[in-house]
């Protein structure tokens, strides 16, 4: 008795493989095969290639976040002072900002005093916002202490003020030139309040990576802030840090009694929670677009199988009589569409990761070619075009693309394997 062969047999895969390299004069088939190749490529690189760049971006973006603002902040709750005027102050910043620290959770409790200025320099001004802090909490700022992305002596900060690189660029400053500040709420008199005007050394330039931040923000040493914004005793808030950023909402009881209750909390998430909602709906609908693309490129396979199998009448009949199984046929075909599609996708990510290890140089030549100007930092937030790889990201690109390339390959061979011999071979 004969033994029948196992599937996906040698000999299926030998004629799937010539059949692939069909010439032009056979119908034009492997035309068909570098079109379906080609497109599926493509497909699966935009694919990777934007998916590396949502990650990379939304990964750049949250992590100058979190590497230069609090993860939450405390504020007290509005109460009226002995004059009548509501006022938010909190007077024991230092009890509430120690029992912050201690809890397990918490890397870094610190007081701040906040106000807005007008900076001068250099018959030039703009807008800025001051950060009070102390030397040691500024110096556990991982954005704000960076050594390779900084300029002047951070020690030195209790000399002076700290500038983003943003307010020096505008200014024209640099370390040890000298920096006027103008608050509107200065010195109180018996005609009113009148502006505060100081000037104080720039000991301190440092790029946060983030364009607003660099471009607006000021840090001053808090026994100074204290007394230039009339904050005598007090801080305007606690910048609490946290181990993992991420379960912030779930920190949020904890804190709140750990501040004494009468308390309101300002996540990170509440502060950029939109941005990111508004960037993972996008990310949803782009990957959306892109698998419709790749499902665009793996129809061409179905044209190349549907061409193939026309052309191949003749031979699917002689097959068919010499004894192959339907079964066979099918699994022949199969071969012949899946095996595109497996090229297709592997050569898909090879580009996608070449593109987004490289991404730098690239975008750095598209820069150049278009004459600069092509990734301006104040619409965008940050100063590059990030490329983050993760291995969620190439696998689904991976099982897309195979997925829908072995799908759609199954009707054509369907079609080939139900073809009658007899009607195959009758004009023959």
């Amino acid at each position: 008795m004969a033994r029948t062969p196992p599937p996906f047999a040698a000999f299926e895969w030998m004629i799937a493989w010539r059949y692939l390299r069909a010439r032009r004069a056979e119908g034009g088939v492997s035309v068909m095969t570098w079109i379906s190749l080609i497109g599926i490529t493509l497909a699966v690189f935009a694919l990777i290639a934007t998916l590396a760049v949502r990650s990379g971006f939304r990964a750049e973006f949250v992590d100058t976040i979190l590497g230069a603002n609090a993860h939450v902040t405390v504020y007290a709750l509005p109460a009226q002072n002995e004059r009548g005027v509501v006022d938010r102050a909190i007077e024991d910043h230092g009890a509430m900002s120690a029992r912050l620290a201690e809890l397990p959770f918490v890397t870094r409790a610190a007081p701040l005093v906040r106000g807005q200025v007008m900076a001068t320099a250099n018959r030039r001004n703009t807008g800025a916002e001051v950060y009070g802090i102390s030397a040691e909490d500024l110096a556990t700022l991982p954005r704000i202490a960076d050594p390779e992305a900084s300029a002047g002596d951070i020690a030195r900060f209790g000399e002076g003020v700290a500038i983003g690189s943003g307010i020096a660029r505008e200014l024209g400053l640099a370390p040890g030139d000298r920096i006027r500040l103008i608050s509107p709420d200065g010195v109180k008199t018996a005609f009113g309040t009148s502006p505060r005007v100081k000037a104080y050394e720039v000991t301190y330039i440092f790029t946060a990576g983030r364009y607003d931040i660099d471009r607006t923000r000021i840090y001053m040493p808090f026994a100074e802030a204290q007394s230039y914004f009339n904050r005598e005793g007090a801080a305007d808030e606690i910048e609490v840090m946290v181990r993992d950023p991420d379960r912030i909402d779930a920190y949020g009881p904890a804190i709140r009694q750990a501040a004494g209750g009468a308390v309101q909390l300002w996540t990170w998430r509440d502060s950029s929670g939109a941005f990111l909602r508004a960037l993972e709906v996008e990310d949803n609908v782009m990957f959306v677009i892109l698998s419709i693309l790749v499902l665009i490129a793996a129809m061409n396979i179905v044209s190349g199988l549907i061409m193939l199998v026309k052309n191949k009448g003749r031979d699917i009949g002689i097959l068919r009589t010499m004894g192959l199984t339907e079964g066979a046929v099918l699994r022949v075909f199969f071969i012949c569409g899946a095996f595109t599609g497996l090229i297709g996708t592997a050569a898909g990510v090879v580009l996608g990761v070449l593109f987004a290890i490289y991404i730098d140089p690239i975008f750095a030549a598209v820069n150049y070619l278009s004459g600069g100007g092509v990734w301006d930092p104040s619409l965008r937030g940050i100063y590059y075009l990030p490329a983050k790889l993760e291995a969620a990201d190439v696998l689904s690109a991976v099982a897309l693309s195979l997925g829908l390339s072995f799908v759609v390959t199954i009707f054509p061979a369907r079609r080939a394997a139900r073809m009658n011999p007899v009607e195959a071979l009758r004009y023959e």
